[in-house]
């Protein structure tokens, strides 16, 4: 009787040693906008794709939901304070967290998407409160604040940060020129480093990490500078000027060796990181996408992504940075799926389905018409169904192909 008893325990410690830390957060698994589904809708009937459900009363905000495989998570603004609340995949509401004071004064609500690592979710609020809560109850573990522990420099936005995770430390950035950027334990709350960085404010960037061989870097946006960290110690390895305007709301992008990074006023530049992450090498800039807080895309040897100005999507050469195509539909919110591109636009809120090649052409569309204010949440799509963001209300459509 020993040994099926010892051989149960083995495979249960094994099954508890190998199992995979499931993270949800901001613009998908790499922060790069590219969902990884299959068996999608190749096109939508004339109404648009069937709505699951319609949730009014997430309040205020333009910040996307976090998506479990079995909860969603957002964040939003009511009576001027700002909430964390929890769905399950039905749409029905589990549970709400107050957790701070919100943003009341330009744009009013939330900005960021909840963090979801297993069963615990970060959260930034648009005071800078940065909070660890319990997933299955929303009870809170921790928090810090960035103007009263870091002495944090408010935006004119507010706190639009994403926070990223890696292993147990936790990244933010409250803009003190001393303590620019902080890594905490994310169990705890405990700081580990400060660094100082550029001294600059935040520029309203959800940062990317980059896993090398030989160290792992931070890479976000301060106010006129693109910059990486060393993850480990928090020192600064390489900046970049970017001055001409201080919103760069757009994560950069990494492949493959290269850098790529939006922002209004410089548009898109492409950087050679060097094999140890200490240096970068400019390869090519173009202005054509240069929105504020669009994201953009990039497929094969193309990159998609709005202009700020000229209000149509538009195609780069990803080797050259020569400007391809351009596609009339208006300003907006790029991401990726099944082959296929998901565009939201600001302007009428028009939800398009575009064939990215051959032919760069919109397949679909239909127009969201529920919700508050303006169409800026950048939308997602988990296991067969589009969930969009429109002010206070949360909309989840079916979009799998039957097979």
């Amino acid at each position: 009787m020993r040994k099926p008893l010892l051989f149960a325990i083995v495979i249960l410690f094994f099954s508890a040693c190998t199992k995979k830390t499931e993270v949800n957060q901001w613009r998908g698994d790499n922060r790069d906008g590219v969902y990884n589904e299959t068996n999608l809708l190749k096109e939508w009937p004339e109404d648009g794709p069937e709505q699951l459900w319609l949730y009014e009363g997430i309040g205020n905000g333009y910040g996307s939901p976090a998506i479990t495989s079995d909860k969603i998570y957002v964040n939003g603004e009511k009576d001027s304070l700002s909430h964390l609340i929890a769905l399950d995949l039905n749409g029905n509401l589990l549970w709400e967290s107050e957790y701070d004071s919100s943003w009341v004064v330009n744009f009013p609500g939330s900005r960021s998407t909840p963090t979801v690592i297993d069963d615990l979710i970060y959260v930034c609020s648009p005071m800078g409160e940065v909070v660890c809560f319990k997933a299955e109850n929303g009870e809170k573990v921790w928090s810090v604040n960035m103007i009263d522990d870091y002495a944090g420099v408010i935006t004119r936005f507010g706190f639009t940060q994403s926070l990223l995770v890696e292993g147990d430390k936790l990244f933010f950035a409250p803009g003190n020129k001393e303590k620019n950027v902080i890594a905490l334990n994310r169990f705890t709350g405990k700081e580990i480093w400060a660094s100082k960085a550029n001294a600059e404010k935040p520029a309203f960037c959800s940062p990317l990490l980059i896993n090398l061989p030989t160290r792992n870097l931070l890479v976000t946006y301060s106010e006129f500078s693109l910059f990486g960290l060393d993850t480990e110690t928090g020192e600064m390895l390489w900046s970049l000027e970017d001055s001409l305007v201080d919103i760069k709301g757009n994560t950069p992008l990494y492949e493959d060796g290269y850098i790529y990074a939006t922002s209004y006023g410089n548009g898109t530049v492409k950087l050679k990181l060097s094999e140890d992450g200490s240096k970068i090498t400019e390869v090519w800039r173009n202005k054509n996408i240069d929105n504020i807080q669009g994201g953009f895309i990039k497929i094969a040897d193309k990159i998609y992504g709005s202009g700020q100005q000229k209000l149509m999507m538009k195609v780069l050469d990803a080797s050259t940075g020569e400007f391809v195509d351009s596609l009339d539909v208006k300003r907006g919110v790029t991401i990726y799926a099944d082959g296929l591109l998901y565009y939201y636009a600001e302007q009428g809120g028009f939800m398009s389905l575009i064939n990215p090649e051959p032919n760069f052409e919109v397949i679909s569309k239909f127009r969201i018409t529920e919700g508050t204010k303006e169409h800026f949440a950048h939308p997602v799509i988990k296991n067969g169904v589009l969930y969009v963001r429109h002010g206070n209300a949360l909309m989840a459509y079916n979009i799998r192909e039957e097979v």
